[in-house]
């Protein structure tokens, strides 16, 4: 069910992510010529596929479905067990909505550098009642309990990035460098190319 929703959105989205990605590296490319910055590359990397996360994000949250329903939920855990726990939808509605949001407090995490919980926690707050207000106006519903479970997401975020800094300051110094960085982030591209291709129908896998 999770594949199918990210196959859709980047059916549905890859025109303008494929235009979008590709003026991010231009303006990045010029802006570090221009200002004769030292480029690395996975950070480039992870900059740009931190902006298309959020920018495809967004583009799910935001998006009006046939069969949506608006409506107003402002009773905690209400539509949370709405469905059976364990079942398909359960795991839909309340995993999706905390996953969409880990990866989400990660980027903030990791661009922000906090001390403590509360910014990304803020953060993920702000942004999820803003999505759900938006939702509210474009014939979706409010539910506190998206908020909720968004803002779960973004505390194990995190989490993740504590967790991720500690083992990488602890790693051996060779897996430290640049160029092993550089490498992943290589195969990555490679990975996520082939698989974009792949769900747009243009080679099957």
């Amino acid at each position: 069910m999770f594949l199918n929703t990210i196959e859709s959105i980047l059916n549905d989205n890859w025109p303008v992510l494929v235009i979008f990605i590709v003026t991010l590296v231009l303006v990045r490319f010029f802006y570090l010529r221009t200002h004769r910055e030292k480029l690395s590359f996975y950070r480039e990397f992870l900059m740009i596929i931190s902006i298309c996360y959020i920018f495809l994000l967004f583009q799910l949250l935001t998006k009006v479905e046939m069969n949506s329903n608006s409506g107003f939920n402002i009773v905690p855990f209400q539509e949370i067990f709405r469905y059976e726990v364990g079942s398909r939808l359960f795991i839909f509605n309340v995993f999706g909505n905390i996953m969409a949001f880990v990866l989400f407090g990660l980027i903030v995490s990791c661009y922000i550098k906090p001390k403590t919980v509360f910014p990304p926690m803020i953060i993920s707050a702000l942004v999820s009642v803003t999505v759900e207000f938006v939702q509210l106006n474009i014939g979706r519903s409010f539910d506190v309990d998206d908020i909720i479970l968004n803002v779960t997401g973004g505390l194990i975020g995190f989490l993740l990035y504590i967790g991720l800094s500690a083992i990488k300051n602890h790693l051996p110094k060779i897996f430290q460098r640049d160029g092993i960085y550089n490498l992943i982030c290589l195969v990555l591209i490679v990975v996520i190319i082939f698989y974009i291709l792949s769900v747009v129908g243009v080679i099957n896998i």
